[in-house]
């Protein structure tokens, strides 16, 4: 009984992670059908940039972490003016291996910069952990979904109850016709962008106190939320977010009950089977196309 509620407060805790990473996956391809290939770079910049400010400039976590995001934000600006941009304008897929090459880009700048020992980013959250049901856990492992569904939730805010959300919705929904009302599609597709980083240094800023910051920290988690947002569909915050906890609660149910070891060979196994029988994802529909 004591191992299940160890790996399902693991489980949500690495699904909400996952979650909130892959939901700027979703948001990136929903206005421009691109994504950020770099985006589990932009996890490791929101950890090492925490710990730049917090340890090192003596900054208050308030002032910190939230500087920490913005400049995740004006990173995720920068991959789509140089990374993606130019290649979108001449039609070509390019950008693909051009996020990529800037993820390995800025992973080696910040080892050269930053260091290659890893770092621990101190919390008050971890430290005594608390009981629950026999079980001992920090509270910053309860902290995580917690505050992965609040930035979910603040984000259907944004999009549902302001005028830029909106116009976001908007893009999403009819590209051309979002241009013939006026709305300012470069500005919403680069705001996606910016929102999608955001959204992955806040995840790093998140798991910094129970992993150790280092400049390729960000590389698995990159991976493993990209596999969620294409199980969840790529069409629904909501369905990427749930595929988030699915497979957040399988990975750590095989590597609680079977070993660390066969945790990738069992979980990417599953996420190839799932594709298989259903290529649009666990929560996602089939396009139509109209001939």
């Amino acid at each position: 009984m004591t191992l299940l509620i160890a790996a399902l407060i693991t489980g949500i805790g690495l699904g909400s992670m996952y979650g909130l990473v892959a939901l700027g996956f979703q948001i990136t391809y929903s206005v421009s059908s691109k994504v950020n290939f770099a985006q589990g770079s932009m996890v490791m910049l929101g950890a090492v940039l925490g710990f730049v400010f917090c340890e090192q400039y003596g900054f208050p976590v308030i002032l910190g972490y939230p500087l920490a995001i913005l400049c995740c934000g004006i990173a995720g600006i920068l991959v789509e003016f140089f990374l993606v941009r130019p290649f979108a304008i001449r039609n070509s897929e390019a950008w693909l291996m051009a996020t990529v090459a800037g993820g390995i880009l800025l992973d080696n700048v910040v080892l050269f910069t930053f260091g290659n020992e890893p770092r621990t980013l101190p919390s008050n959250l971890v430290g005594e952990s608390w009981n629950v049901f026999g079980t001992g856990v920090y509270p910053q492992q309860i902290l995580i979904p917690i505050a992965a569904i609040g930035v979910a939730l603040a984000l259907h805010a944004l999009f549902r109850h302001t005028r830029q959300g909106r116009a976001l919705l908007a893009v999403v929904q009819n590209l051309q016709a979002a241009k013939l009302m006026g709305i300012n599609t470069t500005v919403m597709v680069t705001g996606s962008f910016a929102i999608s980083s955001m959204l992955a240094g806040c995840a790093g800023l998140l798991i910094a106190p129970l992993f150790s910051v280092h400049s390729d920290m960000g590389t698995l988690f990159g991976l493993k939320a990209f596999a969620v947002a294409i199980l969840g569909g790529m069409t629904s915050a909501y369905a990427v977010m749930l595929a988030g906890f699915i497979y957040g609660l399988v990975e750590a149910g095989v590597t609680t009950y079977l070993g660390s070891s066969y945790t990738f060979i069992v979980v990417f196994a599953l996420v190839i089977a799932v594709l298989t029988i259903k290529p649009s994802g666990l929560f996602g529909r089939a396009a139509i196309k109209k001939v």
